[in-house]
């Protein structure tokens, strides 16, 4: 296979905002293009002439596209993004922007963004932390009691 695999994620209507707010959250990212729904085939899309059908971004060296489809799909955990991070500062960053503005926070560093997708802000230590088989059970122990993931609690377990 030579092409890259790009991440689809459906929108409601929210696709245009939400890649904007994904590449101001990422520092590394960027909007690539857009494509946007014409009069043709309202009565299927119901979309307004005008609106962002496909909006495509890059987050970090990742492909996405963000896709305006409607109300019939929603997301769920089933799916998630891992986001590795180098300290708790990092962490913090990742928390606070993709909890902003109805996100919700979840255990063990799942959270959910105002859009419903569902991310994983984990550090970059953690399979290191939890392959040491005298760490592995108190590793666990500390991070099944979080939500946002302390590395210096982890660490120390």
């Amino acid at each position: 296979m030579t092409k890259d695999i790009t991440i689809c994620l459906w929108f409601d209507n929210q696709a245009e905002e939400a890649a904007n707010f994904y590449t101001t959250v990422f520092k590394d990212s960027k909007i690539l293009s857009a494509s946007r729904y014409g009069k043709e085939g309202f009565e299927n899309h119901g979309q307004k002439e005008g609106t962002v059908m496909t909006i495509s971004f890059n987050l970090n060296g990742q492909s996405f596209t963000a896709l305006n489809g409607g109300p019939l799909f929603k997301f769920n955990e089933s799916v998630s993004f891992q986001v590795f991070c180098e300290d708790q500062e990092e962490i913090d960053y990742y928390w606070e922007n993709l909890t902003a503005n109805g996100g919700e926070e979840g255990q063990c560093g799942w959270l959910k963004d105002k859009y419903g997708v569902s991310w994983q802000i984990i550090p970059d230590n953690l399979s290191e932390l939890m392959s040491d088989p005298s760490k592995k059970g108190r590793v666990t122990n500390a991070f099944m009691q979080m939500k946002k993931l302390d590395i210096f609690k982890l660490i120390n377990a």
